[in-house]
């Protein structure tokens, strides 16, 4: 049997803009791709009925599954339901089920519903109502023979799992037993791109299933796709990430949407330990990528954001003798900082990171992107020396990736996993 063909139409005239990018549809090619729908077109088309009808029209005509998001809003300019009801040649009707739920979804607020709220409710008459759980604006399903149209809500948090739980079902029914197709990224870090392409070398030639590196800040990703039936294409991204990770040893941190963070915390868990961290130049950006994991508090006791010479003698006890001996951007001041946030902070660990983010307040011996990152236990303190070379953005993301990477490989050493 013939696998479906589909095609994504992105609606919304901030997306023909520079500024915006069309996220959903990427989600959605993953999603497709992934139970065997092959994408033949992905459309962006701006906020007009004439325009958006025009290319509905079009990829129906050359789409078994035609998938749309965004426009599906209260306001003027949301014009996907007028579309809807052009091409498919019904009339608009109200849906008393999704308008008592948008009433209720502002009573439980305690808000004044807005007049224009109401235009979510209307509907293609002979359309299937998608409830939305996560906001106002319901889906919409339609069938004509052996083709489906599918409205979603342009937002990602209502998009995704109305898509997961309501979507994939039908698609999965109308792909039949065909052939699925996953993929699996390892992420990888303390590694260039090019370090990672000749450890592996060997599996990105001959017939192997498609293997891409893409490089990330601080990370690179080895993206593996495998095609098969039901577990075996499980089974298949398995041995490929069991191949990926004896090749490419302890840097490998993590799978998919793994965060390196992540790897930390289930390593600060598993060894007992606690940690603080005394920042710099990145300004706090370490602290918030730690606890943007859930229960971080287990195990990250202190941030000290020590931004000044002063903030560094009066809050980590760092001597003013060594800041203007070695300069407050020094092996000296970040094993001073890490050192003194520990012993503040009463945790096992400590880190401390200074540098120059830029663009200003480099020179000749100490140039715009040089960091010092050191971590301290009980037995004493290590440093290490970058030279990141970015715009003050990219380095203090950098800083924060090699800090974070420098506990890592710490806490795998200290687990016997070295």
């Amino acid at each position: 049997m013939k696998a479906p063909n589909a095609e994504i139409v992105s609606i919304g005239t901030e997306l023909l803009q520079a500024a915006s990018a069309d996220t959903n549809s990427l989600y959605l090619v993953e999603q497709l791709q992934g139970i065997g729908i092959e994408i033949s077109y992905r459309t962006v088309v701006g906020d007009d009925r004439r325009r958006i009808h025009q290319v509905l029209q079009e990829a129906l005509d050359r789409a078994d599954v035609v998938v749309v998001t965004g426009g599906l809003g209260p306001t003027q300019d949301d014009r996907t339901r007028d579309a809807l009801a052009d091409v498919s040649g019904r009339r608009l009707v109200l849906h008393s089920k999704t308008l008592k739920g948008i009433e209720e979804r502002f009573a439980r607020r305690a808000v004044a519903m807005p007049e224009a709220a109401k235009r979510q409710a209307w509907v293609p008459e002979g359309f299937v109502v998608l409830d939305n759980r996560h906001g106002t604006a319901p889906g919409l399903l339609w069938e004509e023979g052996e083709r489906l149209l599918v409205a979603l809500p342009g937002p990602p948090r209502e998009m995704h799992p109305l898509f997961v739980e309501q979507v994939l079902p039908v698609l999965l029914r109308m792909a039949g037993n065909g052939q699925r197709i996953r993929a699996r990224t390892v992420k990888v870090c303390g590694l260039f791109e090019s370090q990672v392409e000749e450890r592996m070398k060997e599996l990105l030639h001959g017939d192997h299933p498609p293997v891409s590196l893409l490089a990330r800040p601080g990370e690179v990703h080895v993206r593996v796709t495998a095609a098969g039936r039901g577990e075996e294409v499980e089974s298949q991204l398995q041995l490929w990430e069991e191949k990926l990770r004896n090749l490419l040893g302890e840097a490998v941190f993590g799978v998919d949407e793994e965060r390196l963070e992540e790897a930390i915390g289930w390593l600060l868990r598993r060894a007992g330990k606690t940690v603080a961290i005394a920042e710099s130049c990145t300004g706090g950006l370490i602290c918030h990528r730690i606890t943007n994991v859930p229960s971080s508090s287990d195990y990250f006791k202190r941030g000290i954001v020590s931004y000044s010479n002063r903030a560094k003698e009066d809050l980590l006890g760092v001597p003013f003798s060594v800041i203007e001996r070695h300069g407050a951007v020094s092996p000296e001041v970040a094993v001073a900082m890490a050192a003194g946030v520990r012993r503040v902070a009463g945790t096992d660990l400590g880190v401390g990171v200074t540098g120059i983010a830029g663009p200003g307040g480099g020179s000749e011996t100490k140039p715009v992107g040089l960091t010092f990152i050191a971590l301290a236990d009980a037995q004493g303190e290590e440093w290490c020396e970058h030279r990141f070379r970015f715009d003050r953005e990219g380095n203090k993301l950098w800083a924060s990736q090699m800090a974070l990477e420098m506990l890592r490989r710490y806490l795998l050493k200290i687990s016997g996993q070295d």
